[in-house]
């Protein structure tokens, strides 16, 4: 395997986990070949997830310090957010104009007895309160009540942890000598945490087998057949995003669309599986390196845009799914609505929050419309199944603005210089 690709590899792993996926189905859910692939693909995921919160932190409180050194630190940040919403934009244009084509509301086969409104919905004031870190840590604790008792989980709110590293980070760069020994000290933790991320990135084929495999174990494709007109926009929305609207603004930037997938291939992968941009994260950083992002700007522009860059999540589906929503109970809507979901899609990005699923930002959507909050219900059945490729896109967006931006800011190297043939007469 030493002289197999890792792009090749982790190929191999969804292959091997869509065979085992099948044949784990023919077996029963509740076999033991169904059990090692979901305990396989959690293991994998809880190391990823592990090492999110330091590689952020040391990683954010690192760029701050060297972006003090950058005189165009401010260009820098100003051109991460215009790109964030001109890709943004693009891809919410991409998502009306298919659902207004297809009309997959019209074409809906699922019952309207699977309307239930969501527990949990989104909300502008959640998301600003969300902000402010309720802790150093940005951690929080909730507890379930069940028949067999209770249990307590413990996660992680990774907007709020930027925030505090980012403030830190300013700080010590301001205090100048007392906190040279705290940048010193973040310095080598993020050279200790970049090397274990190494070792768990070798164990990307082996949990791509059994995130893939148990995904297929556990959802099939059965229930595609009711909202099929509905998965095939979104799918359709999501392949021109990443095949046709992504590889031109590459080439429009004179970047080699080739070189940049064969680098972020393997987060893009990952984050297909995972369904989950935070755990793909130390992934995608890595690879937005390799393409040749200086490390200062992409452990800022990486992490920041994880948590808000989701052209699947927050521009692609909403876009679809709030017309979708609207078709099926029968409400028009104007010329006034279509803006509003631009909008939405365009700011309110970071409601998702690098999480699996885009719950949050469709009822968020849907409340800003005035449209019925049941009508997210409708989508659930098919939710996995679309999270994969949403946040495949999402995570392809992720490393594809950063690159963009270092590229227009000249910490690029000349593509044509190293790979002339890549890049075309005209750029």
């Amino acid at each position: 395997m030493t002289r197999v690709s890792f792009s090749a590899q982790v190929f191999l792993g969804m292959a091997a986990g869509l065979l085992l996926g099948f044949w784990a189905r023919t077996l029963g859910e509740t076999s033991a070949l169904a059990e090692a692939l979901r305990i396989v693909g959690e293991i994998f995921v809880q190391l990823l997830r592990a090492l999110v919160v330091p590689l952020v932190f040391t990683a954010i409180v690192a760029s701050i310090a060297a972006l003090r050194d950058l005189g165009n630190a401010a260009r820098l940040v100003a051109g991460t957010l215009i790109w964030f919403a001109i890709t943004a934009l693009i891809a919410v244009s991409i998502g009306l104009a298919l659902g207004l084509l297809i009309e997959p509301g019209v074409r809906a086969g699922v019952d309207a007895a699977t309307a239930i409104r969501p527990t949990s919905t989104g909300s502008w004031l959640d998301f600003l309160r969300g902000l402010v870190p309720s802790n150093m840590l940005g951690l929080s604790a909730s507890t379930r009540l069940t028949d067999a008792g209770a249990s307590t989980s413990i996660s992680f709110n990774i907007l709020q942890i930027i925030v505090v590293a980012i403030a830190l980070g300013i700080a010590a760069v301001r205090v100048g000598e007392p906190g040279s020994a705290f940048l010193s000290f973040n310095a080598s933790a993020l050279a200790i945490f970049r090397r274990v991320l190494r070792w768990v990135v070798r164990l990307t084929p082996i949990g791509t087998a059994g995130l893939l495999g148990h995904a297929v174990v556990q959802y099939g494709w059965q229930s595609l057949s009711a909202l099929g007109a509905f998965a095939g926009a979104v799918y359709i929305g999501l392949g021109l995003v990443l095949l046709v609207v992504y590889p031109a603004l590459l080439r429009m930037n004179g970047l080699s669309v080739r070189r940049f997938f064969a680098a972020a291939w393997p987060a893009i992968q990952l984050g297909f599986v995972s369904r989950s941009s935070i755990a793909t994260l130390p992934v995608t950083e890595a690879a937005v390196e390799r393409i040749g992002v200086p490390k200062s700007y992409a452990a800022f522009a990486v992490p920041f845009a994880a948590t808000t860059k989701m052209d699947g999540c927050a521009a692609v589906y909403p876009a679809v799914a709030a017309l979708f929503v609207a078709q099926y109970y029968g409400i028009a809507l104007h010329a006034s609505d279509y803006l509003l979901i631009v909008l939405v899609s365009v700011v309110g990005s970071a409601a998702t929050a690098g999480l699996t699923g885009a719950l949050v930002m469709l009822t968020l959507t849907l409340s800003t419309l005035g449209l019925p909050l049941e009508g997210a219900g409708l989508l659930l059945a098919i939710d996995p199944i679309i999270d994969m490729g949403r946040t495949a896109v999402n995570v392809a967006g992720q490393a594809l603005v950063p690159t963009i931006v270092a590229r227009r800011q000249g910490l690029i190297v000349d593509i044509a210089a190293t790979d002339p043939a890549a890049v075309p007469a005209a750029a």
